[in-house]
This record gives C-alpha cells, sequence and structure tokens, in this order.
C-alpha cells in the first residue's frame, strides 16, 4: 500500500512519486511526565516528529538533603540486617555517595562487607564491585521476583532485610517478607516529591482535557499517580480518566508503573522491553497505526494530532482549522452544516463568520482548495472521492 523506508528507532514513511518522508510522529503531540532522563525521551520523540509536552510531574529529593535517609543508614550502621538487596546502580551509588557526604561512608561500607548482600542486575551489581563490596548472588532475570523466591527459599523469619527503594513501588515484595517474619527497613533512595512548579503538570492536564495531546508517556508509577492526584485536586480527576480511556493514549515502560492507572481502568501500552528506545519505537507504530487514510479530491490524506499529510507532505494546521477538519472527518463525504462546525469550533461563540474564517485558513494551510468543498447554502463536506469503499472511510 505504501512505499516504506527504515530508519533507526522509527519508520520513515515515502509516499510513492513525492520523494517526501514523513516522520513516525510528525503532527502528534506527546506529554512527558518524566522527572529523571526526560530530556533523552523528548529527543528521542522529537527526532521521530513529534511535538513535546514536558511536565515533569515529581522532583527528586537530593540525597544529601534527604533526613530519612541519613536516619536509615544511621541505624543500620547501629543494629546490622542480615541482608541487604540493592535494585538499582544509580541509587545504590548514590546512598554510598550521600553517607560519604555526611562522614559514615567508611562505618556504612564495613556494614556492607559483613552482610548478605543481593543486587537484582548486572548494573548494581557492578556499582557494588565498584564500591569494594561483593556481592552473593544476583538473579539472571534481573527480577525482583526471583529475589524474592530466594529469600523465601532461604528463609527469613527473623532476619532483618534492608531494601534500597529508588522511589518505585514494589508490590507484594515487602508484604511477602513480613509475612514470613521478616523485619525489612526500607532505605528510601530517591524519594519523590510534588514539582516545585506546578504549571507545566497543570497544562498537560488541560491538554489532555481539551485534546491537544495524542499521547502521553509514564516512567514511574508515582509519576502517574501524581498527576493523577492533581487532576483531583483540580477537580478535573474524571475528565482526565475519560480522555485517556478514550482518546489520549497512555504509554508506560512497563507494568509496575502502569499500576495506578490499571486502578483506575486506564488501559496502557508498555513495550516488551522495559527500556525508553521500545517504548518511542512502540508509539511510532500505534499513534501512526491509528490513522485512517482518507481518499480525497485525487489525493490521499491523513488527519494526525495537529496536522495533516496530503501525498506525503506534512501540514500544519492551526487548532481552529483542525477542530473544523476532524468535524468534517467524522462523516467524509457527507455536508456538516455551518452551525454544526460553529459547535465544533472552540470559543467560537454564535458567529458563523469564524467558519468561514477558520475554512479559508485550512484551505490554504492544506496547500489544496478542492480536499474541502462548499455546498451553497448547506455548509461543507470532504471531497471523498466518488468510489472510495464509504464503509472503510467512516461514511454511512
Amino acid at each position: 500500500m505504501h512505499d516504506h523506508q527504515q530508519e533507526h528507532g522509527g519508520q520513515v514513511r515515502t509516499e510513492p512519486g513525492t520523494g517526501l518522508a514523513v516522520r513516525p510522529l510528525d503532527g502528534f503531540t506527546v506529554g512527558v511526565t518524566a522527572a529523571r532522563r526526560a530530556e533523552e525521551l523528548g529527543a528521542l520523540l522529537e527526532r521521530r516528529g513529534a511535538q513535546v509536552l514536558h511536565a515533569p510531574a515529581l522532583r527528586i529529593v537530593p540525597l544529601p538533603d534527604d533526613t530519612e535517609l541519613l536516619a536509615v543508614t544511621r541505624d543500620l550502621i547501629d543494629h546490622a540486617p542480615d541482608v541487604v538487596v540493592a535494585t538499582t546502580a544509580i541509587g545504590f551509588r548514590g546512598w554510598i555517595e550521600a553517607a560519604e557526604g555526611w562522614g559514615l561512608g567508611e562505618a556504612l561500607l564495613d556494614r556492607l562487607t559483613g552482610v548478605e548482600l543481593l543486587a537484582r542486575g548486572p548494573k548494581v551489581r557492578g556499582a557494588i564491585r565498584a564500591a569494594g563490596l561483593t556481592e552473593k548472588w544476583s538473579p539472571a532475570s534481573e527480577s525482583m521476583a526471583e529475589v524474592l523466591d530466594r529469600l523465601l527459599e532461604e528463609g527469613v523469619s527473623g532476619r532483618r532485610v534492608a531494601l534500597q527503594l529508588h522511589g518505585e513501588p514494589l508490590p507484594g515484595f515487602v508484604e511477602a517478607l513480613r509475612a514470613d517474619g521478616a523485619e525489612v527497613v526500607g532505605v528510601p533512595v530517591y524519594r519523590w516529591m510534588p514539582p516545585e512548579d506546578i504549571g507545566p503538570v497543570d497544562r498537560l492536564l488541560d491538554a489532555v482535557v481539551a485534546g491537544g495531546l495524542d499521547a502521553v508517556t509514564f516512567t514511574s508509577a508515582p509519576a502517574a499517580a501524581s498527576l493523577l492526584r492533581r487532576a483531583e485536586e483540580r477537580g478535573i480527576r474524571e475528565r482526565v480518566v475519560t480522555a485517556l480511556r478514550q482518546e489520549v493514549l497512555p504509554v508506560c515502560v512497563g507494568p509496575v508503573t502502569a499500576l495506578p492507572l490499571q486502578a483506575e481502568d486506564i488501559p496502557t501500552l508498555q513495550p516488551e522491553r522495559f527500556r525508553l528506545g521500545p517504548l518511542v519505537q512502540l508509539l511510532c507504530r500505534e499513534l501512526p497505526g491509528r490513522v485512517r487514510p482518507l481518499p480525497v479530491a485525487g489525493r490521499r490524506m491523513e488527519i494526525r494530532g495537529h496536522a495533516a499529510v496530503v501525498d506525503g507532505a506534512l501540514r500544519p494546521v492551526p487548532p481552529a482549522g483542525m477542530a473544523l477538519l476532524r468535524a468534517l472527518a467524522r462523516r467524509p463525504g457527507w455536508v456538516v452544516s455551518r452551525a454544526d462546525l460553529l459547535r465544533a469550533l472552540p470559543g467560537a461563540g454564535r458567529d458563523e463568520h469564524a467558519v468561514e474564517t477558520a475554512m479559508a485558513r485550512l484551505r490554504v494551510a492544506l496547500g489544496a482548495p478542492k480536499l474541502i468543498q462548499t455546498v451553497v447554502k448547506r455548509g461543507y463536506r470532504l471531497s471523498l472521492d466518488p468510489h472510495a469503499d464509504t464503509d472503510k472511510y467512516g461514511g454511512a
């Protein structure tokens, strides 16, 4: 159906006979809620054509200022744990560095030398060895479930288990250990707090409700929970949840991240590999795959987010024009009255002249005036090709 060219991390389509490449996310707007690695994720999305709305839903408490982590570190030095579970390289390194800053680095390393040290995966294993320590065991799967199974097989009744946390919930992990008789001490590395500037989050929520976003990405469960909490504070939680269930595509980096959304019956998509690259590749497949191509006036048109693609050329469209174009595309080939189009225009009031003005600008933006036909005294219609399969393209 189309010519295809492959590009690293996404697909670039070239329409036959045009030579004009359309990047997979051209025309789409994607929200990014990440605090850590937000710039990296944003750059990956923009390189594939997306407009990115940055709204860090959380901030990380700086480790040297974290009095809770300091108190836990002193407690572990004074009262030795039997087992220490290290879950992330960045978190483990941060803990050691923070202890050194407090003058407790040597005491902490001495304490960790004498305990059973478990590493969740190769990265954290490397961080442990870089600190001059040796792990007792590490699962091949990098799975916390496998770590839990090993601990429960060993038996944890009466044992003190220190668990290095990193802002992500570990569903069932702590509860299972405590149920088996363990004393579990959480080491709260990288605790999350609401952002100091809530403005970007509010703008993202407004865009979700107003249909100004095509997708929102989540890379941590606390960020998803924080976004819903802010919507609750503003009295728009129900509208945000409805939009995420229907119009806006929520994409999570993995199943743990998705838990707060799934608790609201919001369906989410997750890549098979829980990394940023596969998350972006998933968006590159999903968003273009949801677009219906329309055969209009001898041309091929796609309506994507804030733009249209006409015969392989990207055509950015103003918001008012986009509202009209979507209204026409809901029933392609059928006449849509000026009154109905006026209702589709955001903030247009009652003046039907606003429809004519927005329509003129839309035709200029599309670069092909004949795509939209004026039907005298009735309204406007998309000039759907007469032999097109109207069932396929949404007609009645």
